[in-house]
């Protein structure tokens, strides 16, 4: 509990950090109470949501995807008058035929062109703040080894474009941002990190799909750290290793977003060993709304975890689960933490989450309210409380309103009531209540025993 509160303290470090949270257009086609839209979405939880996916045409221009992105751009962009501070980007990229279109874009200064004339009007028309790009990867894929250096024209390109606009029209600069990638070997084939890096306003590191059912042992979707059963060059199958090699390659430490994500990686065990590096072939069973085998959403995760055996990989910092054949690495509000603090002090930009709709986005799965990874997430991160959406009686003033009038902001006492105590936050007044048989201690600033 004392640890929990000493979090309000981190408040001041929020101030510079990001908080990026995707969202996805094919989760609105999960059934039940896994169907996702922008409805869903709490105005207040992120810094900026960013809308996967929209792709480009044979005439290098964006296009939507679904038949109803359109309509999904205008109800995600109205959260935006609820909550001013609210930053919406749009990812471009996929594939075509199992090719990046990308690979066209770049080819030639005229497509180059093309495509960033239709991203800025594509961007301005459907009221995006920003552009990530989603392109897996340069070099790779069918896409020639001569795409590093053309990526790296694009990024330049685009960078340059968004400021004449801004300037030209005298409207706020659009946000530039790309999803890459986090091996290593990957990395170095497809970027020129010290000349794309000063051009991003931020990058999105996919710290997650290190290791999964297409390998013979048993191994955690997104590990802080390598482990001792690691060998050859699964030893930087890790988020440790990826950004070292992302920093040690020139990136500035403020532009790298650290991937948290919202879904686990499952296995089929062969044998009764059910530790890490157990011998397993294949994924457990497809969840019953993400339908994809091989992962499983955070919901889908609560609903698993009460059968299973929940085990902690100490080396890794991140859990893992196991019911039957069935073997699950994920990440909890623990490893959250873990993560959060490891973020911290490597002095990183902050944090990006795939997926908002892998999350238990309506509260339904784990009784721990809406949201709860991100929510937690949010919190260790040291952002203030988010505004209530209840509107404050209006017949009588309410006495607590201004308790933090003209206080410094931080944690108070209250009078009235010792297993409550008060946080206050630009003079505002949030009313926070100690864990039963405890009370609150102005020596300490903290919950403890009477």
């Amino acid at each position: 509990m004392i640890i929990s509160l000493l979090l309000c303290f981190c408040l001041s470090s929020a101030s510079s950090s990001k908080l990026v949270c995707h969202m996805t257009n094919w989760a609105q086609y999960r059934p039940s109470d896994g169907k996702f839209t922008p409805d869903n979405i709490d105005p207040f939880l992120c810094t900026h949501v960013i809308y996967a996916l929209a792709t480009i045409n044979s005439f290098n221009q964006i296009s939507p995807v679904e038949w109803n992105d359109e309509q999904q751009f205008v109800r995600l962009n109205s959260f935006k008058n609820v909550n001013p501070d609210l930053k919406t980007l749009l990812t471009v990229g996929g594939t075509v035929n199992g090719i990046s279109p990308f690979v066209a874009v770049v080819a030639k200064p005229e497509s180059r062109a093309a495509f960033i004339k239709s991203a800025i009007s594509y961007l301005r028309t459907h009221n995006f703040d920003g552009l990530n790009l989603a392109w897996e990867y340069p070099g790779h894929n069918g896409s020639p080894q001569d795409d590093k250096e053309r990526f790296t024209l694009l990024v330049t390109e685009l960078s340059t474009a968004f400021e004449d606009d801004a300037r030209d029209n005298r409207r706020t600069q659009l946000l530039l941002s790309a999803n890459v990638a986090a091996l290593a070997p990957t990395i170095e084939r497809a970027y020129e990190v010290d000349k794309i890096s000063p051009h991003f306003d931020f990058i999105n590191v996919l710290t997650y799909d290190y290791h999964g059912s297409w390998e013979p042992v048993t191994g955690h979707n997104s590990p802080l750290h390598r482990s001792s059963l690691d060998s050859g060059s699964h030893i930087h199958h890790n988020i440790n290793s990826s950004i070292s090699h992302w920093l040690d390659l020139g990136a500035p430490a403020e532009k790298l977003l650290l991937g948290f994500p919202t879904f686990g990686r499952t296995f089929r065990l062969t044998s009764g060993i059910t530790s890490l590096g157990a011998p397993a072939n294949g994924p457990a069973d497809a969840g019953p709304y993400t339908r994809t085998a091989g992962f499983w959403s955070y919901y889908e995760i609560c609903d698993f975890l009460p059968s299973a055996t929940v085990e902690w990989i100490p080396e890794q910092e991140v859990p893992y689960a196991t019911y039957a054949s069935s073997w699950l690495g994920y990440d909890d509000k623990r490893s959250f933490s873990s993560k959060v603090q490891w973020m911290t002090a490597n002095h990183l930009g902050g944090a990006h989450v795939w997926t908002l709709d892998m999350d238990d986005f309506s509260g339904t799965f784990c009784s721990a309210g809406a949201y709860p990874l991100i929510n937690h997430l949010r919190l260790s991160m040291g952002f203030p409380p988010k505004p209530t959406t209840t509107p404050a009686p209006t017949t009588t003033k309410d006495p607590l309103a201004d308790i933090c009038r003209g206080r410094p902001d931080g944690l108070y006492e209250n009078p009235a009531d010792k297993t409550t105590y008060f946080q206050c936050h630009v003079g505002n007044t949030y009313l926070h209540h100690c864990q039963s048989g405890l009370i609150f201690w102005d020596s300490c600033k903290c919950c403890d025993w009477p």
